[in-house]
């Protein structure tokens, strides 16, 4: 199901608004983090001026971020700011011993909330540094030095742990848990909307089946009234053409899941003991023989494909298969690639010239063979080696999009 435009707008703007409000407060909580090292703690140098820089060049980019409206952006040059600042102070504050080196892990999850190729991407690069910054810890040589004093050091580790607390649980726990909340709303909606759609869609297949059961009823008196053999048998022919589709209508209204898509064997099956029995009668002595395999296929193609087998079987019925002779039915279907299918059908009876064909019979039945054929973007040929009739036909199962209405 595709998601409604409104809920891809609301999943955009949960983002824009966490990585602003992660702007926002990390910018704000570098001053007030720069302006303690200054005047309270008596740190100097690189760091103080790291927070300031920070906060400076992190507002600077979320206010062009209204120009350019480009979050991927903001979020990277956000993202790669943070980096280089929690890798400044980390390294003049202990190296792989300072507290602030947890930052480094609130960018990863920054990330991994964003997506996830950049969730890996800054994985494995802040890995490295964390990595790197061990194995200078471990050597001799040196570019920069604790610029921590002693008395400073717990106050510090104190400002770092309460700046990663608040970045995680007050800025990104707080608005995933607002967006989760808006998400699990927005899922209910749509599974009511869906369940209202079922209900409808499942209403509609029952009065259109019922609509065209009335019409076979119908039909079928009309065929009862008229006494002329050669007009009730073109009435009795369009009956079981309604009936073909009436089928599909009610298989799809029995079904608990609702999805356009009818199993092909047991409609096939239904389909040709209702024709057996509605021209041979109840006692008769034809087999029907099905080999398809458990496939589903949409309305769209099962409608003229059940036409199709309809005045196959019943040609076969009325002409091959004479009066009680014993007489066998055979349908074979397979699937040969992603939506084309090849099916067999025919009967052992005494079959028709090769000179009738759809441009020299008057036939509707046989025309209608050819003419859904090729509506079904397939082709449909004779085998003629065989006793009786057989058809091979290969077809495109059929997908018709609509627009749904709002």
């Amino acid at each position: 199901m595709k998601v409604p435009n409104r809920d891809r707008q609301l999943f955009l703007q949960d983002k824009i608004d966490l990585v602003l409000k992660v702007n926002y407060s990390s910018s704000v909580f570098a001053i007030i983090f720069g302006v303690a090292c200054l005047l309270f703690l008596d740190i100097k140098g690189v760091i103080p001026y790291t927070f300031f820089g920070y906060a400076f060049l992190n507002l600077s980019n979320t206010f062009l971020f209204f120009k350019h409206r480009n979050l991927t952006l903001t979020y990277n040059i956000t993202s790669i700011l943070s980096m280089t600042g929690a890798i400044l102070v980390t390294l003049f504050s202990g190296g792989i011993r300072s507290p602030f080196i947890f930052i480094l892990a609130i960018v990863v999850f920054a990330a991994y909330v964003t997506t996830m190729v950049y969730g890996q991407i800054y994985l494995i690069f802040n890995l490295v540094v964390i990595a790197l910054l061990f194995l200078y810890d471990l050597g001799d040589f040196r570019i920069s030095e604790n610029t921590v004093p002693e008395a400073s050091k717990s106050w510090f580790a104190f400002l770092s742990t309460i700046f990663a607390v608040y970045l995680l649980g007050g800025v990104f726990g707080k608005n995933l848990l607002r967006a989760h909340n808006r998400l699990y709303n927005s899922r209910n909606e749509i599974q009511e909307r869906i369940k209202e759609k079922e209900t409808l869609l499942k209403e509609v297949h029952h009065r259109v089946k019922n609509n065209l059961q009335t019409v076979s009823s119908l039909l079928s008196l009309q065929s009862r009234a008229i006494a002329d053999e050669k007009i009730g048998t073109i009435i009795k022919s369009s009956q079981n053409r309604v009936v073909s589709m009436a089928m599909v209508h009610e298989m799809l209204y029995k079904r608990d899941d609702y999805l356009s898509k009818i199993e092909l064997k047991p409609y096939v099956q239904e389909l040709c003991e209702y024709l057996v029995r509605s021209v041979k009668g109840n006692t008769n002595n034809v087999k029907l023989n099905l080999e398809i395999d458990d496939n589903k296929l949409s309305i769209d193609t099962v409608i003229p494909l059940g036409l199709i087998i309809n005045e196959t079987i019943t040609n076969a019925l009325k002409y091959g298969i004479k009066e009680d002779q014993p007489g066998e039915l055979t349908i074979a279907l397979q699937k040969v690639s992603d939506n084309r299918y090849v099916m067999h059908i025919g009967d052992n009876g005494i079959g028709y010239s090769d000179e009738i064909n759809p441009k020299t019979s008057k036939s509707l039945g046989l025309k209608l063979i050819y003419n859904l054929a090729r509506q079904l973007r397939g082709s449909i040929s004779r085998e003629t080696n065989k006793k009786g009739t057989h058809y091979r036909m290969e077809f495109q199962e059929i997908v018709e999009d609509f627009n749904a209405i709002e």
